[in-house]
């Protein structure tokens, strides 16, 4: 069921709506990390002013500029892990057109769904992006005392994160949040292994940029193949 829901949803890569989403999100991610750059070394210049004194040396005037470069450096360097997560929380708020575009290819003749609004969609994914990135942060103390298995560790703790976030995001269109945790706690397990296998590209540079698309469209097949047995009984 997993892997059938998986090659369903790359066979629709080619959708204009995903890459719609795609564009969105890699675009507003750039953006967000130019501006954050661009502020710290504008807060940098403001603290420092045109010239500095220094113990010694005396006046400088070129402490500011040393600093402002260092710290564009520090944010190219940091934008390499921030990328991905960043760029999985930004396009998460656009992940509801993905899923109707698989409704729309998929299962025909489903009734209409209200859009999520949009202030639901950013508290949704600021709480999403602030566990993912704290669960991660608290994981690397795992990477550390079990390095042989630190893949494995990423693996399952991204898979575990992913698979609840992408399964509520398929299921609340049609059953609601109630009826998505029920759902999502009856096949706890089938929704860890379908996230982790969503998490495993998280590994392969910008292939990860593809994981939210991929997973938000997997989550939306798996989501009516497990709603559609729900209903059998």
């Amino acid at each position: 069921m997993i892997l059938r829901a998986f090659l369903l949803a790359l066979g629709q890569l080619g959708d204009p709506r995903f890459r719609k989403v795609l564009g969105l999100g890699v675009a507003l991610t750039l953006a967000l990390l130019i501006a954050a750059s661009a502020g710290v070394m504008y807060l940098i210049g403001w603290l420092t002013g045109d010239s500095t004194t220094l113990p010694i040396v005396g006046e400088v005037t070129w402490l500011g500029d040393l600093l402002s470069w260092s710290s564009l450096v520090v944010m190219m360097i940091l934008s390499v892990f921030l990328m991905v997560p960043v760029a999985s929380a930004i396009t998460s708020m656009f992940l509801d057109e993905v899923a109707q575009a698989v409704e729309d290819r998929h299962y025909r003749g489903l009734p209409p769904v209200d859009p999520v609004p949009f202030g639901d969609a950013l508290r949704d994914t600021v709480n999403f992006l602030g566990v993912l990135i704290a669960a991660n942060l608290v994981a690397i103390l795992l990477y550390v005392v079990f390095t042989p298995f630190a893949m494995f560790i990423f693996w399952g703790l991204n898979g575990f994160l992913l698979g609840r976030e992408y399964i509520m995001l398929a299921a609340m269109r049609r059953i609601g949040r109630d009826g998505a945790k029920r759902l999502r706690r009856q096949y706890a397990g089938r929704v860890w292994l379908a996230g982790t296998l969503m998490a495993i590209p998280l590994s392969v540079p910008l292939v990860n940029l593809l994981v939210p698309i991929v997973g938000a469209a997997t989550f939306t097949h798996l989501f009516h193949m497990l709603n559609g047995r729900l209903r059998q009984y």
